[in-house]
């Protein structure tokens, strides 16, 4: 008897750790929100595990995010261990092209006009030569150029020296330009007056500048790296690998400029936490604020608020703009706090975060959960969650808000590696962007928390209502009804 139960312990244990490296979303699922203001219905996938022909896509590889172009008729998926960006037609998702992110000497003509601004300090040789990681993207010129930074130079293992980015012509869908950047590129930005692009450096607290004010991309160029409080000292081993998803300082990533491009705000997802502020007309550090909860991931400006994700514990909040940067205003270079957030629960592992053309409704992508949640920003409550790939990481929204597309990350261990596209229909209906396009800006605990942005946080839910628990209940009733079974025999 002794030995069943350890058997029966033994396959639980098997059941659950399966179950949570490979949860899987069904096409057809359909979500109403609980106070009827939208429906939301996963509609289709591509996706590089089992599955049949017509969603099985081998260029996904550990989708990092997904961009939808602003005339919305295509999207961009950067597949990141695949060093590819995925290019589908809205509507039929179909693949239209794969943008490869294979640098050599071929290619030494894309590059600009190199800065003084990030020297190498650990590599010497063969430095163009290299595999590109592409993380995030931001379009620039009308919607005319997508932009792409390398999560890495594929030569160095813990990404310490320069990395790069590519710009894409999404007329042609051609690596047209490639950029050097800071060590360890995440998020990326465009001002809304067309002059600049921002590149956040998740590895060293630096944030790059490039002006990008002339229709010819030859033009453009390296301006300035603004620095949040200090330049974190690079000088790690070239061949035993570290996790620098932790060991990078503030771990800078959400980054947006304000509706008047006077300021710019990037969160600190690591150290002391907080939202660091940039005086773009004096191209000054203003310093952080605090208040808000710790391991803020993702930031959005939509109809006077300033929104943001608290990853760990699976929250989206929200505080007046203006409230926050009058806050901004007054910390002069130090540490300051702001207070007043609104907030809501979702689910845990809160990643990149959109919000409806009519900004009534906020999307999350939701890692540890593996849902896609929907806050009603009128009264700020999760109406609706529908389930998703395993960790889900990068969301968009088209113009319309018809379209939401996430991207589900691979892990070493396992995971989504899919790109779920939902439909969702409103009750009243959303205002259509597309009829007034114009440049795509894509923001996207303790205060000493470190933060892994790839480990997983634990979900919302019960242990209980967790899947894997109800197979492994399951598992244990039938062994115990055989059990039963054989010794009435």
């Amino acid at each position: 008897m002794k030995k069943y139960f350890l058997v029966a312990i033994a396959c639980c244990f098997a059941m659950a750790a399966s179950a949570q490296v490979f949860r899987h979303s069904k096409l057809g699922t359909e979500v109403k929100a609980s106070n009827g203001a939208l429906t939301i219905t996963n509609v289709d996938k591509r996706q590089n595990f089992m599955g049949d022909a017509v969603t099985h896509e081998p260029d996904i590889n550990s989708p990092k995010s997904v961009n939808i172009h602003p005339n919305g008729k295509k999207y961009y998926v950067n597949s990141l261990e695949g060093c590819a960006t995925v290019v589908f037609e809205m509507g039929t998702n179909k693949k239209l092209k794969t943008i490869h992110h294979e640098c050599d000497p071929s290619k030494d003509s894309l590059w600009s006009k190199p800065s003084d601004l990030y020297p190498f300090t650990h590599y010497t040789n063969n430095l163009n030569t290299f595999g590109g990681k592409p993380v995030e993207g931001c379009f620039t010129h009308n919607g005319r150029y997508f932009w792409a930074p390398y999560y890495r130079r594929t030569f160095d293992i813990n990404a310490q020296d320069p990395s790069a980015l590519a710009v894409v012509d999404t007329e042609t869908d051609e690596i047209i330009l490639l950029m050097e950047t800071g060590p360890l590129p995440k998020m990326i930005a465009a001002s809304h007056d067309g002059k600049y692009v921002a590149v956040t450096h998740w590895g060293n607290n630096t944030v790059g500048l490039i002006r990008i004010d002339s229709n010819n991309p030859r033009d453009w160029h390296h301006e300035r790296l603004l620095v949040v409080d200090y330049v974190l000292p690079l000088n790690f081993s070239k061949s035993v690998a570290i996790n620098r998803d932790i060991n990078s300082g503030y771990c800078l990533r959400g980054t947006v400029f304000t509706p008047d491009d006077k300021y710019l705000l990037v969160c600190c997802m690591g150290g002391a936490g907080g939202i660091a502020v940039f005086d773009m007309e004096k191209m000054e550090y203003l310093g952080r604020l605090q208040g808000m909860r710790a391991n803020v991931r993702h930031l959005v400006i939509k109809n006077g608020y300033l929104y943001l994700s608290i990853n760990n514990a699976g929250y989206v909040q929200r505080i007046p703009l203006e409230k926050f940067l009058e806050a901004a205003r007054n910390i002069n270079g130090k540490l300051g706090t702001v207070s007043g957030w609104q907030e809501c629960k979702v689910g845990g592992g809160a990643r990149t975060i959109e919000i409806s053309p009519s900004g009534n409704f906020v999307f999350a992508a939701c890692n540890a959960a593996s849902e896609v949640c929907v806050v009603d920003t009128r009264t700020m409550q999760t109406i609706a969650s529908i389930p998703c790939d395993s960790y889900p990481v990068g969301l968009d929204i088209s113009r319309d808000g018809q379209w939401v597309i996430v991207t589900s990350q691979g892990r070493k261990n396992g995971g989504g590696n899919a790109v779920n596209i939902y439909k969702v229909e409103y009750e009243t209906p959303e205002p259509n962007m597309n009829d007034s396009i114009k440049a795509v800006a894509q923001p996207d605990a303790l205060d000493s928390l470190t933060v892994d942005e790839n480990a997983t946080a634990t979900a919302d839910k019960p242990i209980w209502k967790e899947p894997w628990a109800i197979a492994a209940a399951a598992f244990i009733i039938l062994l115990l009804l055989f059990l039963l079974f054989r010794r009435k025999k």
